[in-house]
């Protein structure tokens, strides 16, 4: 089953992107950057989630960004599906930080449980068959709206409309330019439907 073994963001600044992510995230080996001038602007199609246990956790992560230079996009509230909010990084990146509990049973910790890539697509059900073919296992599925693959490596992948993902993070779907992302994974190398480049795992490039 193919799996994903790194997100790499292409930054301005990868000294100072590294900075900001060590002192808010701490995600390791998982998150790589490599210095990009490419153009883009608005929306760039994608967001990347950190799942945690529960809200006192999605509080601290929340809280360690803020302080490392982010900015708020959606302050932490409760919801249907639990607790959460969104930040976007200094370098452009959204990231939601989310947890299906509501309420605390223990002290706050930053650890990690799952590190998402949300892909916003035009057509779900297209891009669903691409990346079937590609090797990817499907895990949930939901007709023309989500869909969540099965994880087997440190990243997990799903799909979204590009403007549901948007609303979600809680910005304008409009956007230019590059996607500035490269997906490692022992798939690639491959560029899908709407532009998303996946390279060998071995040529994500890090600090």
């Amino acid at each position: 089953m193919t799996s994903i073994a790194s997100v790499t963001l292409e930054v301005a600044d990868p000294a100072a992107a590294d900075r900001f992510y060590s002192a808010a995230f701490g995600l390791g080996d998982r998150l790589r950057l490599r210095a990009s001038e490419e153009p883009t602007s608005g929306f760039r199609g994608f967001t990347l989630s950190l799942v945690v246990s529960q809200p006192a956790d999605v509080d601290a992560l929340l809280d360690a960004a803020v302080q490392a230079g982010a900015t708020t996009l959606k302050p932490a509230a409760k919801s249907l599906w639990g607790y959460g909010g969104v930040v976007q990084a200094p370098d452009g990146t959204i990231w939601q930080l989310a947890s299906s509990s509501k309420k605390n049973t223990g002290p706050a910790t930053r650890q990690v449980d799952e590190f998402v890539l949300l892909l916003g697509v035009e057509d779900v059900k297209a891009s669903k068959q691409f990346y079937v073919e590609h090797g990817l296992a499907v895990g949930k599925s939901f007709g023309g709206k989500y869909v969540e693959f099965a994880a087997e490596g440190p990243v997990k992948l799903a799909l979204y409309k590009r403007s549901g993902l948007a609303k979600v993070a809680g910005v304008s779907p409009d956007g230019t330019g590059s996607h500035r992302l490269a997906i490692g994974s022992d798939a690639g190398p491959f560029t899908d439907p709407d532009g998303f480049a996946w390279t060998t795992a071995s040529e994500s490039a890090s600090v």
